[in-house]
């Protein structure tokens, strides 16, 4: 990757993307790299005229495509660029996302790295079929076939290198890339898989047959799923979006696609962190047993934040805006799978002691910070 001249934006449809935009132009506008967006996203890119283009051309002509927004616009972006060599910088705008690679704060490090160089590329492998309606589809986590709420059990039979393998009967059968091996199929108990390996992962999710375990294939086998005929309609969903039906009788062949889209890599955090910080959150029996007790709070105010940490990893957040002689508490967020310990509670009092010891004023933005003063209010 040579000098990048051209640059693509990739906006989540919701999110308030402004700061990382704002970033990103000013970033443009100094090395004269023209700014393409989709037509119906350009009007959020403020500060340079950037060009609307359809994402075909977006593709063709960027050096670089920038997400902008969740897991779900890293997804999207990917599906948009499938095929073509054009690298991806996720960045997460909002709430936590584990695809992308940059946080908003490390936005600005990030494309100095980038003009340095100091990067890598990791190649991410999609899974591919043609709907029933003649479609073409790819995913870059799962494709899954869904029970119709009302309808029969997903009855389906896994055919492999054209022989028939194994039928599932199950809520859900699904084709997972490494990448989504963290998604949809771990939580159908699916095993998780290293992104260094070539593979996808057939799942059942709630499975009422006898066999319920994973199957993982590599990727030079051919799969197909056949809809059985004492299946229930069932929805086609591409990386949870749900883009068909099949009906019983209907065959789905699944293509892999090994080196579909690049990403670009700083090598800051491992696939192993990620997961692990993923599936804590998600709810499961964390790997690593974090104990509440053991919670620090630290003032991270490089992001102008107060953390609390277990373990090192950061579990909740109270973020901050300082002005002359006061400090505006403004939001305060825990990790769901950590709710109900008591965390804001140490979070609040750390930052109000903070304030106190500094002689600054507090407005408390943040109702959960505003209810804690009225409940303390006497210290």
């Amino acid at each position: 990757m040579g000098m990048v001249k051209v640059v693509g934006l990739v906006l989540h449809p919701r999110r308030d993307c402004g700061s990382a935009i704002e970033a990103i132009t000013g970033w443009a506008v100094e090395r004269g790299v023209t700014v393409l967006g989709l037509p119906d996203e350009v009007s959020r890119i403020s500060g340079c005229s950037a060009e609307a283009v359809e994402a075909a051309e977006m593709v063709e002509r960027a050096g670089l495509l920038v997400s902008l927004g969740g897991d779900g616009t890293m997804l999207r972006t990917m599906r948009l660029v499938e095929g073509h060599e054009t690298p991806v910088l996720g960045v997460n705008v909002g709430r936590l996302g584990f695809l992308a690679e940059v946080d908003l704060s490390g936005l600005g490090e990030a494309l100095s790295a980038i003009d340095e160089h100091r990067f890598t590329i990791e190649s991410r492998t999609a899974v591919h079929t043609t709907l029933p309606d003649g479609r073409a589809v790819s995913a870059f986590n799962d494709i899954a076939l869904v029970r119709v709420p009302g309808h029969g059990l997903a009855a389906v039979g896994i055919r492999v290198e054209g022989g028939g393998f194994v039928n599932y009967a199950a809520d859900a059968v699904i084709v997972s890339t490494p990448t989504g091996s963290t998604a949809y199929s771990f939580s159908a108990g699916g095993p998780i898989v290293s992104p260094n390996v070539q593979a996808l992962i057939v799942s059942a999710a709630a499975a009422h047959s006898s066999f319920n375990r994973s199957l993982v294939l590599d990727t030079s086998e051919q799969l197909a799923l056949d809809v059985l005929p004492t299946s229930g309609r069932l929805a086609i969903e591409v990386d949870g979006i749900i883009e068909g039906y099949a009906e019983p009788g209907s065959t789905l062949e699944i293509r892999p696609v090994p080196l579909a889209a690049q990403v670009i890599r700083f090598g800051r955090t491992s696939f192993y962190e990620r997961a692990r910080r993923k599936l804590r959150v998600e709810g499961s029996a964390s790997a690593v047993a974090l104990d509440p007790s053991d919670a620090v709070v630290v003032d991270s105010f490089e992001r102008h934040r107060y953390e609390v940490q277990i373990g090192g990893e950061v579990v909740g957040t109270l973020e901050y805006a300082m002005k002359s002689g006061q400090i505006e508490l403004l939001n305060t967020e825990i990790d769901q799978a950590f709710s109900g310990r008591g965390l804001a509670g140490r979070l609040a009092a750390a930052a109000l002691a903070a304030a106190r010891a500094r002689d600054l004023t507090v407005i408390a933005t943040c109702p959960y910070v505003a209810g804690y003063l009225e409940r303390h209010s006497e210290s």
